[in-house]
């Protein structure tokens, strides 16, 4: 993985004057009106079927860009610069609903870079389009990867998006570095990044604001690492939710590390629905986390319910394992700090706390813990006590 990442990284910088493919050569217009997507198709055809590797430029300015899938498989290791701004169609019926805005597909040796802005234009339809409560299937992501190998997207941002952010779903070895995602708090199902059974996927010095999770883990993730975000606003990073859906595939190997959250409804968390089909998750560990004004800031739900359309009698059937929250720090905006409720019909096993100190300055008094069907290991500093 290393070795096709630098590989990306140096090609990106060092190649050679015919293998770069300018948009605008191909007739793209910066008047931030006219729809450039016949023109980079044309290119990205050409540069896909290069021998040797290429590179796809964006200039700077502002480019409109409809609805467009970018697909492999390509012949050699493929750049993808965006130094400009490319703005989304500000109209929901412009998208063909279940896709994405621009969609990366099928492709080995990716680098997605440049310093560009994706813009969703995402500010007239959030809430509205649809009922708050459901995913809006009708609404388009603004990034998809799907099924990319060997890939490195960086230095770009992702801003007011219709719906999710960027969707990754059946990728490997896929790292994401110094991405940013913007979004108001009240922006609808605005998800930062959502990984979903993909595997060796890294997240690291990337900044996320957003509407609801900054970052959200499906089934079928594995080793997963996400490492100096910072998040905030939005919903926290979670696993989950877990067990809605038959034959959703184990999570293991989750890793979360000296990231921040400030202001968010959650911090880190791990959720599954009552009632649910069979499932997995283990081998998830949340260390030297910082939390700033954090509602609820460490979570296991197995009794999550949105919107109170579950049947709560039914223990979820998703088994937890191995989970560890090591040397999380810092202020809660809830009395409840921690909060672990595990499933009455699988209990969560091999739990650790060690570290925790945060801090509640509320009416009610200090800060406090909730736990059920769970006996975790404590270890060192204990604030508030956990499950006494």
């Amino acid at each position: 993985m290393v070795t096709s990442l630098l590989f990306l990284l140096a090609s990106a910088v060092h190649v050679s004057s015919d293998t770069v493919f300018d948009v605008t050569k191909y007739g793209a217009r910066a008047d931030g009106v006219t729809d450039f997507r016949q023109a980079l198709l044309k290119a990205w055809g050409e540069a896909c079927s290069s021998s040797v590797a290429s590179t796809i430029v964006i200039p700077g300015g502002t480019y409109a860009l409809g609805q467009t899938v970018i697909e492999g498989p390509c012949t050699a290791p493929i750049n993808f610069i965006v130094k400009g701004t490319l703005r989304a169609p500000v109209e929901a019926n412009r998208f063909k609903p279940g896709k994405g805005w621009i969609s990366f597909q099928r492709i080995d040796n990716f680098s997605l870079s440049g310093g560009g802005v994706f813009d969703g234009e995402g500010t007239t339809v959030w809430g509205r389009h649809c009922p708050v409560q459901d995913y809006c299937i009708e609404l388009p992501i603004n990034l998809r990867f799907d099924f990319i190998t060997n890939g490195m997207v960086k230095d770009i941002t992702s801003k007011d998006s219709k719906q999710f952010h960027m969707n990754v779903m059946g990728c490997k070895n896929l790292t994401f570095y110094n991405v940013a995602i913007s979004a108001p708090g009240n922006s609808i199902n605005t998800d930062g990044i959502h990984i979903g059974r993909s595997s060796g996927i890294n997240i690291t010095d990337s900044k996320i604001q957003t509407g609801d999770d900054c970052i959200s883990i499906g089934d079928g993730s594995q080793q997963i690492n996400i490492e100096r975000v910072t998040c905030g606003p939005g919903h926290g990073i979670s696993i989950g939710s877990l067990g809605k859906y038959k034959n959703e595939g184990p999570v293991v190997g989750i890793r979360v590390k000296n990231c921040t959250l400030t202001n968010t409804d959650n911090g880190v968390r791990v959720k599954t629905y009552p009632a649910s089909e069979q499932g997995s998750a283990s081998e998830m560990h949340f260390e030297d986390i910082v939390m700033d004004n954090v509602s609820y800031p460490i979570i296991i739900d197995q009794e999550y319910c949105p919107h109170n359309q579950c049947n709560l009698k039914s223990p979820s059937r998703v088994k937890l394992s191995n989970a560890s929250f090591r040397n999380i720090k810092g202020t809660t905006s809830t009395q409840v700090a921690i909060k672990l409720i595990c499933s009455q019909g699988v209990p969560c096993q091999q739990v650790e706390l060690s570290d925790v100190d945060l801090k509640y300055n509320g009416e009610e008094g200090p800060a406090i813990s909730q736990c059920k069907n769970v006996k975790p290991t404590l270890l060192g500093v204990q604030l508030p006590r956990t499950c006494a």
